[in-house]
């Protein structure tokens, strides 16, 4: 057989390049089963983190980074072993590596750790384990195809800059550049992960303990306040990546929350202590003279403040959502983006967004009883949303998930108002769609910056994809095999379930369910939120910097002052190492934090396993 020529007339030809961007390569190995095969059990592993931090914090953390370095790793460390007869993976196998692993990372936003735990705490619905896996893996193919058909748009013609794809193609090219680079950044994660992870089995074995240093609120212990010090390192690594600013508001939000907001509501009766106060003192009283535990009451003016705010701030990107939409003039140089360009093909597209539709139409009324009418809305909605999403994470880097969610629950709200499962399922669709399609994007623009053939990489997100729901579904089960009791507590605040839960309940049950003096606290909480993020995008920018962080600080209500506390703490310490140690901080401060996230995650997921076997055994 005879190898093709760039002259002839069916060898691919290099796709047309922006200036300093090369062509594509279409004849280095990219999607090798070797690398595909990497991105999938890294991206499988990594998902159980964002499970884990998911069900913690309510927030998921991109994996790509830290895919291509343990990638990088463990490829060259086997080709060394083997005296060089097994190849070292070069940087477009790896850029297929990353893809995989991030598309796994992102399964969570899919309902994981939000909707899909607030429907069974509602209804009481148990997703086996292969309902769970078909679905996510369902909505994910929805992002995927979305984003099939962006890419010309947003990254060759617009131009958009996908912060999150530019860094990953910097990351490889610095590493394939100066190896060495790339073995100290690993050893940097791996000391991370090692030290987070003995730190959390210290405390499993209950040698350590959160203590409050006996320190004093309203008369009484800090912790009862949910204040206290931590010894494990999980949150002060994500205040690490969080950074100083948000933190600081929400330090500000816990101190509010837990030292001057609780014990008001303790003394004047209108809530109690913890669930052991609320039960004996509604044992004697009417419904309607109930009471529920502080920190169930704070839960309704923290979700409000992000939710308002999360889509007040959201509005100020009606540019990027009008853009998302329109078309420019396509030049000369891209008439046939499916031809010879490696793009995905047109065909991949439409067969896969008429694949996508039908799939989560039938799963929503075969599996959770959804009108098709219904179903084949929630599908419509989400593909439109996920193109908004995905222009404002070009643009921005900030994905807005959540606020995507919102308006699918608020149209559920209106069509079907006391179905539950429609409102929260139908509104997963949107977040798990918006989730994958950006990512998807933010990858696409790291190919392109490498010379990446485009359809391979999305083969390789679709792997992934389908990898981190079958790894990630399986371990949610294994960690809250009880929602009802398990989360919405100091173990497992799930701030992301509590906000979810709580918009379906508002519009399940109406206002009139809700605590004494909630609804009040909701009114001041929804007019600082539609407040601060107006001043934010209006005062000039070194004013604005001052304006606190609505998300942060409604975040603060619903998790623990105890993790503000060490979000706090690990913020503090980023920016003292960023003021003293610039440079090392740019090379390792993320990888770092990144490392102990992933060694307690993984070893937090760990116990949850030995637990399940021990009670099994039993």
């Amino acid at each position: 057989m005879t190898a093709q020529t760039p002259d002839m007339p069916n060898a691919p030809q290099p796709a047309p390049a922006a200036p300093g961007v090369p062509p594509v390569d279409f004849h280095t190995p990219q999607l090798t089963l070797r690398a595909l095969g990497t991105g999938m059990v890294l991206g499988g592993i990594l998902s159980i983190c964002n499970v884990y931090t998911g069900l913690k914090i309510g927030w998921g953390l991109n994996m790509s980074i830290t895919g291509i370095l343990l990638a990088y790793t463990g490829w060259l460390a086997v080709s060394r072993a083997s005296g060089g007869r097994v190849r070292m993976m070069n940087r477009l196998e790896n850029n297929i590596n990353q893809s995989a692993c991030s598309a796994a990372g992102a399964v969570s936003s899919a309902g994981l750790v939000s909707a899909i735990p607030a429907v069974t705490m509602l209804e009481g619905t148990v997703f086996p384990w292969w309902q769970l896996v078909l679905w996510l893996s369902t909505i994910c193919f929805v992002g995927i195809a979305v984003a099939m058909g962006l890419r010309q748009q947003m990254i060759i013609r617009d131009r958009l800059p996908f912060p999150g794809g530019l860094a990953c193609a910097e990351t490889l090219k610095e590493i394939y550049n100066t190896g060495a680079e790339a073995m100290r950044r690993v050893a940097v994660l791996g000391v991370g992960a090692v030290v987070a992870a003995g730190l959390k089995v210290v405390n499993i074995l209950k040698l350590t303990k959160a203590t409050d240093l006996g320190v004093l609120v309203n008369g009484a212990p800090a912790s009862k306040y949910l204040l206290a010090l931590d010894p494990t390192l999980l949150m002060a690594a994500v205040g690490g990546l969080v950074g100083l600013r948000s933190c600081i508001s929400l330090m500000g939000g816990a101190i509010l929350s837990y030292v001057v907001l609780a014990p008001w509501l303790v003394n004047s009766g209108r809530a109690v202590l913890d669930k052991a106060a609320a039960v004996a003192h509604n044992a004697s009283r009417p419904p309607e003279a109930h009471v529920v535990p502080f920190a169930e009451w704070l839960l309704w003016p923290g979700v409000t403040l992000m939710v308002v705010s999360s889509l007040v701030s959201f509005s100020f990107s009606a540019p990027a959502i009008l853009r998302s939409f329109r078309r420019t003039k396509r030049s000369a140089a891209d008439a046939d983006p499916a031809g010879d360009t490696g793009e995905v093909p047109r065909r991949w597209f439409f067969l896969s967004l008429a694949v996508a539709l039908v799939l989560c139409v039938m799963l929503q009324t075969w599996l959770f009883g959804i009108a098709w009418w219904a179903a084949i809305f929630a599908v419509l909605l989400s593909f439109a949303l996920a193109i908004v999403a995905t222009r404002v994470s070009g643009e921005t880097n900030v994905n807005p998930v959540g606020p995507m969610g919102k308006v699918t629950q608020l149209l559920f709200a209106v069509m079907l108002p006391k179905n539950a499962s429609a409102n929260l399922l139908g509104a997963s669709i949107t977040a798990g769609a918006a989730s994958q399609c950006s990512d998807l994007m933010h990858d696409l623009k790291c190919g392109y910056l490498l010379g990446a053939v485009a359809r391979k990489q999305v083969v390789a997100q679709t792997g992934g994809a389908i990898a981190g729901a079958l790894v990630a579904s399986a371990f949610y089960l294994i960690l809250v095999p009880d929602p009802k009791t398990m989360l919405l507590t100091p173990e497992w605040p799930a701030p992301a379930v509590a906000m979810w839960k709580a918009v379906a309940e508002v519009f399940q049950r109406g206002l009139q369910s809700l605590p004494a003096g909630a609804t009040t606290a909701m009114l001041f909480a929804a007019i600082v939120g539609a407040l601060l993020p107006v001043l934010e995008k209006t005062l000039p920018k070194k004013a604005s910097t001052y304006v606190p962080s609505c998300s942060a600080a409604g975040l603060a209500f619903v998790i623990s002052g105890t993790n503000s506390i060490s979000m706090f703490l690990g913020a503090c310490v980023g920016a003292i190492v960023a003021k003293l140690a610039p440079n090392w901080s740019t090379r390792f401060w993320v990888t770092l934090c990144a490392g102990i996230i992933a060694g307690e995650s993984l070893t937090g997921a760990g116990d949850a396993i030995r637990l399940v076997l021990q009670g099994a055994a039993k």
